[in-house]
Parts: structure tokens; C-alpha cells; sequence
């Protein structure tokens, strides 16, 4: 029989889960989105954990043992070790890689970068939180501040979080949306009215940090064409892992494929 290694994955979105399989990281992108009619059909995004990760909450090994091949000899695709509350028990350090999957399951591969991007202080951002929570969000704090925020608020927030930024000329929304009776919304799934009332209040209010525009997430809705910089992790110390999404001319030229199916 076949010798297949063994991986663990944990998934981001749609749902969050830990998930044991005996396939390669492209072939469990193909499985998970394409492949199965008992998984979810849509954009997934997925991280490749450190094999040697553990933690009680978890029966890791327990799991392991079982994900066997299949009696005809092929892989075993898919073995769901937990469903609840992952991310939280999932270290930053074990997180090694972030894939973004498209709806007909081409995967682009992010490696952990430092983010060293200096922020202008104030400007208003959409960030869009992706595990545990998944709120829209306007704020004028920046991807480094925001997290520690989320994080450290429980009202608001959770332990650990994972989020990404949406691209928005905000300026000329606002603008050209002031006075005008009918306005439509740059962000599908988003009321355009309750936009333009957040980034209205965030700029004329220096007092207000961060502004709930929608309980439900758009990713299901909007392009990873979209999303700026990449994704952010944060826990509960305040410690944060980066996963850059490579510019436009590097997708354009090194990653064809994808590029062209990320919608």
C-alpha cells in the first residue's frame, strides 16, 4: 500500500477547523472546494500547521493514527479533528503557510513576512475580520493597533484573530455618495447607507476609533483582487503574523493561474 505523508490543516474560511488529511496542500485545495460534495462550494483559505503541533485540547494523535488510505489504496482526504474554537488553541509559531483558494480550487501559496509598512495615523481602513468573528469593519486605527485592540477587547473582540484588509478609495465614496438618494455600495453584501454613516462618523469624529458596518462577512461576496496587503493573526499577547499577498505584476507573471481565476 502506498506510503502517503501526513499533514495537518487548519482551516480559515468558511468555517474554522483542524483537519487531518494524507493529501498535499494543492491537492486539499482541489479536494476541498471541487472535489467533494459534502464540502463547501466557494473561495477557501486554508494554513498548513507544523506537524510536530500539539495541544491538549486537541486528540491530535488520536486523529493522526486514523487517517489511513482507503482500502483501494488512495489517500485519506479528509479527517476532521475539531470544528470549535481552533484558532484560539493554535499558536501564531505553528502556523508555517496560508493558502487562498479559488471557487474552481487553484491555490496561491503565502509565506509569514514581517509587516514593516508605515502607517499614516488616522486613515480610515476596512478591515474585514475573518476567525473567530466576522465583522465589517471601518476603524481608524491601523492593521498593527486594530489587532492589538481586537484582542485585547473581549467585549468586541476574541483571544486570537485573524483578518484582511478591503481596498476603498474611501475619500471618493463618501464623496460622491453626499447628497444623492440612491447610493450603491462598492463592497457587495454591505448596506451602502450604513457605510457612508461609519466612514462619515470616523472622519468627522477623531474621538471614534472603530465603527461595526456589517455582523456577516462579504468574503463569500467580494474578489481576493480586492483585499490589500494580506492577512494579519494576532493572540492575545499582542504577537502578529503577516501573510503578504504578493503585488500585482508578481501575480501577474509568477502566479498566471490563479490570478486569473480570483474572483
Amino acid at each position: 500500500m502506498a506510503e502517503y505523508q501526513k499533514h495537518l490543516y487548519m482551516i480559515v474560511f468558511p468555517i474554522n477547523a483542524l483537519v487531518a488529511s494524507q493529501l498535499e496542500p494543492r491537492a486539499f485545495a482541489q479536494h476541498y472546494t471541487i472535489g467533494s460534495a459534502r464540502h463547501f462550494q466557494g473561495k477557501v483559505i486554508f494554513a498548513e500547521l507544523d506537524n510536530a503541533f500539539r495541544n491538549s485540547y486537541f486528540d491530535i494523535d488520536g486523529y493522526l493514527e486514523n487517517t489511513m488510505p482507503h482500502p483501494d489504496g488512495s489517500p485519506k482526504r479528509t479527517k476532521f479533528i475539531s470544528s470549535y474554537r481552533v484558532l484560539e488553541h493554535v499558536p501564531l509559531d505553528a502556523i508555517k503557510k496560508l493558502f487562498l483558494v479559488t471557487v474552481n480550487g487553484k491555490a496561491l501559496e503565502l509565506t509569514p513576512a514581517e509587516y514593516t509598512a508605515e502607517n499614516i495615523p488616522g486613515l480610515i481602513r476596512i478591515f474585514q475580520e475573518i476567525e473567530p468573528i466576522s465583522n465589517l469593519i471601518a476603524s481608524r486605527l491601523d492593521q498593527r493597533e486594530f489587532g492589538k485592540y481586537i484582542t485585547s477587547d473581549t467585549a468586541k473582540g476574541a483571544g486570537s484573530v485573524c483578518f484582511t484588509q478591503i481596498d476603498l478609495n474611501i475619500e471618493e465614496f463618501v464623496g460622491s455618495s453626499k447628497n444623492r438618494e440612491i447610493i450603491i455600495s462598492p463592497i457587495p453584501d454591505s448596506n451602502p447607507y450604513r457605510l457612508l454613516d461609519c466612514l462619515t462618523e470616523l472622519q468627522q469624529n477623531e474621538d471614534k476609533w472603530v465603527k461595526t458596518i456589517s455582523l456577516s462577512s462579504v468574503l463569500h461576496s467580494i474578489s481576493y483582487r480586492v483585499l490589500r496587503h494580506g492577512f494579519w493573526f494576532f493572540d492575545g499577547s499582542g504577537n502578529m503574523l503577516f501573510f503578504p499577498i504578493p503585488s500585482q505584476h508578481e501575480l501577474e507573471t509568477t502566479h498566471y493561474e490563479w490570478w486569473k481565476n480570483a474572483r
